[in-house]
């Protein structure tokens, strides 16, 4: 099932996809930040904890994230019912159109279609990556003052909550 913005969708991996997103690039500097496609799309041992997602224009891939309901989403938050956004990323190609913010504006009402439990979306962001904290915080993530220590240094924690706090 998919969720559409203008031009730009969200909907779940399936291997029509895989070619494409085995040949996403993303400029060196990206790279240390988040992990491709390639990997998750072959890391099939955690699957039902994570859920790949393809940011699509028309049927073409143009990005990529993670979904993860395992146990990482502990390392960010103490909420219950929390989800861990991941290796967000947009094929070099397409980057500087806009779909990366499309697609985090989509990401609210896709949640809630498909995880109706989730009550709050939390993610890493290296606080060196001031592109990708720029733009999460642009699409209403925001920042509670935690940090966590990642494969790449000190991340900032990135909060955007679903549900009103009680």
């Amino acid at each position: 099932m998919s969720l559409y913005q203008s031009e730009i969708q969200l909907s779940f991996y399936r291997s029509m996809y895989k070619k494409e997103l085995l040949a996403f690039e993303l400029l060196p500097e990206q790279k240390r930040f988040t992990a491709l496609p390639n990997y998750w799309i072959q890391n099939k041992s955690k699957e039902g904890q994570w859920y790949p997602i393809v940011i699509l224009q028309g049927s073409s891939p143009v990005g990529f994230f993670v979904l993860d309901e395992g146990a990482d989403v502990k390392t960010y938050t103490s909420r219950p019912n929390s989800m861990l956004l991941r290796s967000f990323s947009v094929h070099l190609p397409h980057q500087g159109k806009g779909y990366a913010k499309k697609a985090l504006h989509l990401l609210v009402s896709f949640v809630d279609t498909h995880f109706p439990h989730i009550e709050e979306i939390v993610l890493g962001v290296n606080e060196n990556n001031h592109a990708a904290l720029r733009l999460y915080q642009s699409c209403g993530f925001i920042d509670q003052g935690n940090r966590v220590f990642g494969r790449q240094g000190w991340q900032y924690v990135l909060h955007f909550s679903l549900k009103n706090e009680q």
